[in-house]
């Protein structure tokens, strides 16, 4: 397939507003496209087109060959532990530095050759194996494609299929009960079948790999096989900025995992700018949209009825205190003197600041925190979603400390893994399953470095999967922001709707569950997104709780 320049897309003519009563959110990806013109033209950035030539991206190994291996994978029964002392997976500081996979040469050796040579040595097929083969033949058991409709292939539907998840499971089980030898069997048997660039099941294998390898002790001195890869891709704060800020559009552009609730978060932010009394508005933005969320805020605040615009926007950016997902950027990377330059060609003044910690904000009401006739937000997404629950309760206090009029809060909506840091492994585990899968639909299966680096920084989630850290759901956060003095407020039905508009342009694989149509103190209002029927993320407004 020839390389696609983004001038190419196709703009879809659905999209929708967040504020305006027409609501339509139709200048979403113009104002994207203004907000990157003054520089770079990325259509044209050699190197930087958003499909590679046609690489061969499917594995070579058949589904029904790989479910043959992962099955005498696990069916040797598991040795006692070794006389090591109890390494954990939680613990990436006692790794060895031969423990990272290093580059190798050997190719890697077909399925048939593995099955034959005893990947695990076990010899014929057992029950399970049967069971497991049978699913694989079923139509649609194997082999989906990325895309899907909507609701199909969820959690049990294609549970067999995800191979990945079979033999990183159990291995990071067996890391942290101590059980090195089964561990590093089935290291190397993930390593022969890792891929960065095959579909989803050979690059979760890829990055639970990598994660996995990190927590290996320093006692076990074999490394496992590497991926074919040299060098594996870079995270976000490896990136070129040039590269980094084209993923991010692009992303925005063929996912919602950020895009919809950045919409909603913007509608909500416009709708509170609209009411009566014109005043300054300001924006703290604990975020990980690394600029790519404001010029649709900006635009919309132009287009609020009845010359109801603030009349100034001011947007503190907070540093993130630690590495989360998505939160890291290149250096050199700096979206200020872009989005400054859009503001004023739509005749908006705004100011922006920058923030090392949210404590400057708090301690600083003349500087970074908030003037005595602003209107203070606080975009709260998807940061807090990799602390401990002391550091969670600890920010969430000094957010309350601004006494903001409105909080926006976006978190992942993923359940915890049950106290045991191997548990919470695989919770995030399997919501990288779903970036992966989704990204893929997305990306309509064509590989590119935009993807890649997508994918890297995604894969970050499962180097960091601690027990004291672990994933809450929605239901957790309403609780947590209770605690901290804050009551939940429901979104505008322009703004769902709006939401629900601007989700038909993505994959059909997407969903939003709007929150029930009867309010009431035990129902939540936050807005779900799912991908496949399961639950990806959530969008919530939060108010300062009425004392006494």
């Amino acid at each position: 397939m020839k390389p696609m320049g983004c001038h190419e897309q196709e703009r879809p003519a659905e999209l929708a507003a967040a504020t305006s009563s027409t609501g339509a959110f139709d200048w979403l990806d113009d104002s994207i496209s203004s907000f990157l013109a003054a520089d770079v033209d990325l259509a044209a950035a050699a190197g930087f087109g958003w499909w590679p030539s046609p690489a061969a991206t499917a594995h070579p190994q058949p589904q029904d060959d790989i479910g043959s291996v992962v099955a005498q994978a696990l069916s040797p029964p598991a040795p006692s532990p070794l006389p090591h002392a109890s390494p954990s997976i939680a613990s990436p500081a006692a790794s060895s530095p031969s423990a990272e996979p290093a580059p190798s040469t050997k190719k890697r050796k077909s399925p048939a050759h593995r099955q034959a040579s005893g990947a695990g040595g076990a010899h014929g097929s057992s029950s399970s194996y049967q069971r497991r083969r049978a699913d694989h033949d079923r139509p649609g058991g194997g082999g989906k494609k990325a895309g899907g409709s909507k609701g199909s292939g969820g959690a049990g539907s294609d549970r067999d299929a995800r191979w990945a998840e079979q033999l990183l499971n159990p291995c990071a089980a067996a890391l942290e009960a101590g059980n090195l030898s089964r561990a590093q069997h089935l290291l190397y048997v993930i390593g022969e079948l890792a891929s960065f660039s095959g579909d989803a099941n050979h690059r979760l294998a890829a990055h639970g790999l990598r994660a996995l390898a990190r927590r290996l002790p320093a006692s076990v001195r074999v490394p496992p096989p590497p991926c074919s890869e040299r060098p594996p891709p870079a995270a976000f704060a490896g990136a070129e900025p040039r590269l980094f800020r084209a993923a991010l559009i692009r992303f925005h552009e063929v996912s919602p995992w950020f895009a919809l609730p950045n919409a909603l978060a913007n509608a909500a932010i416009a709708q509170h700018a609209a009411a009566p009394g014109r005043r300054p508005l300001h924006v703290v933005d604990l975020g990980v949209s690394h600029g790519v969320q404001w010029p649709t805020l900006l635009e919309s605040l132009t287009r609020l009825p009845g010359g109801r615009a603030p009349p100034s926007v001011r947007l503190t950016v907070v540093a993130a205190a630690a590495a989360t997902p998505f939160s890291a950027a290149p250096p050199g990377y700096d979206f200020s003197p872009h989005l400054l330059r859009y503001a004023k060609s739509i005749n908006l003044p705004l100011a922006i600041t920058r923030a090392s910690s949210l404590d400057t904000v708090v301690a600083s009401p003349s500087g970074c925190g908030a003037g005595e006739d602003e209107a203070l937000v606080v975009c709260l997404q998807f940061r807090l979603g990799h602390a401990g629950g002391d550091e969670r309760a600890g920010i969430l206090s000094k957010v309350r400390g601004l006494n903001p009029e409105l909080v926006v809060l976006s978190e992942l909506d993923a359940g915890g893994g049950g106290g045991t840091a191997a548990g919470e492994f695989a919770a995030r585990l399997e919501m990288l399953w779903r970036f992966l899968e989704s990204t893929a639909a997305a990306f309509k299966g064509r590989d590119g470095e935009e993807r890649r680096l997508l994918e890297a920084e995604a894969g970050t989630s499962v180097c960091t999967a601690d027990a004291a850290a672990a994933g809450e759901g929605r239901e957790a956060w309403r609780e947590r922001m209770a605690a901290a003095g804050f009551e939940e407020a429901a979104f505008g039905d322009e703004a769902v709707e709006s939401a629900r508009s601007l989700l038909r342009k993505y994959d059909g694989g997407w969903e939003m569950a709007p929150p029930p149509p009867q309010p009431g103190a035990a129902a939540g209002k936050a807005v779900t997104l799912r991908w496949k029927g399961q639950p990806v993320s959530f969008c919530s407004l939060w108010r300062p709780a009425c004392s006494g």
